[in-house]
């Protein structure tokens, strides 16, 4: 009854946020960078946040730190989703909220060069998250995949309420009758895939401290090569890489293949799905073993991503672009 309750919830809040959206003109204008072809509402990732905020009322106001960070972060993205802020605007928040972020998970009990560094890969991790979120479908779908992950540890371990995870996968469902489809109706914005981004990040660090398994670093392996190694062509093709693009995988495949955007989403959120499995069997085995399948599965993806490249880079010389 709680969950139909909250489904309720959420309906209403995205159906009142869509007539805002409409009266405000609340849309993602289609350009040279973009996979749409139609003026869209932006800023339905709000749906997100939404989940968070209602957890921390109805948890008793638990992790004050991590909800802090998210809040400021999430508001932040939402100025930028009503008009475009500068980095210089928006970074200082992102280390504020992954700072906060952290110290609710402990990890400010370190040494303080080890806390800045993973304050830095934390900015980092939000940002390529974000950057991942190009055509309908992907941010939603990458994202069940990669909290089913986490959900299904947490039925073992119970390292967070499940009602955190659980809200969310509600709010993401909700939002995908919106723009799981060819043509959206609603996108995420900034705010929705960088809210996300913060949850991950706060699961994902919470559950390898408490479980000491690093391997949890596979539940966002998918999106972690895929802009990981496009920064790094970027960086050799020496273009600004706070800039839009269109060199992602998932981009090249919509562009090139002519695959369609839910096409491309369901593949990279089933093959997640499949990594996270795996982390969820394999877990508790030794850190070896771990690092073993952490290095295996980078090496294979990264032969996967140079493989699928290259075959692009034959595409479209065929095609004559």
């Amino acid at each position: 009854m709680e969950y139909i309750i909250i489904s309720i919830f959420f309906v209403v809040a995205i159906l009142m946020y869509n007539k805002l959206a409409e009266t405000y003109n609340i849309v993602d204008n289609p350009n040279f960078r973009s996979s749409h072809t139609i003026p869209t509402i932006r800023g339905g990732g709000i749906l997100f946040y939404i989940a968070v905020v209602l957890f921390f009322i109805l948890s008793n106001f638990q992790y004050p730190y991590f909800f802090a960070g998210i809040s400021s972060i999430a508001l932040v993205s939402f100025i930028d989703d009503l008009k475009t802020l500068s980095a210089k605007v928006r970074l200082p928040f992102q280390f504020l909220a992954v700072s906060l972020v952290l110290y609710q998970v402990g990890v400010f009990n370190l040494p303080i060069l080890v806390v800045g560094f993973i304050v830095i890969i934390g900015v980092g991790f939000i940002n390529l998250y974000n950057f991942m979120d190009g055509i309908n479908g992907i941010t939603g779908l990458y994202s069940l995949a990669v909290l089913l992950g986490f959900l299904g540890i947490n039925y073992f371990e119970t390292i967070v309420p499940v009602n955190l995870i659980g809200y969310t996968l509600v709010a993401i469902l909700v939002f995908g009758f919106y723009n799981f489809r060819g043509k959206a109706r609603l996108f995420a914005g900034d705010i929705g895939s960088i809210s996300l981004a913060v949850l991950i990040l706060f699961l994902g660090v919470s559950f390898i401290i408490q479980l000491k398994a690093p391997i949890l670093l596979l539940m966002v392996s998918v999106y972690g090569i895929d802009s990981g190694l496009t920064i790094l062509y970027r960086i050799y093709l020496k273009e600004n890489i706070t800039q839009g693009h269109r060199h992602h995988i998932y981009q090249k495949l919509v562009d090139v293949y002519q695959w369609s955007h839910l096409k491309v989403a369901i593949s990279y959120a089933l093959v997640q799905l499949g990594v996270s499995s795996l982390v969820i069997v394999l877990y508790k085995t030794s850190l070896q073993t771990q690092y073993i399948l952490i290095g295996s599965i980078a090496v294979t993806f990264t032969i996967g991503y140079v493989l699928l490249f290259l075959a692009i880079e034959n595409k479209k010389k065929t095609l004559g672009y």
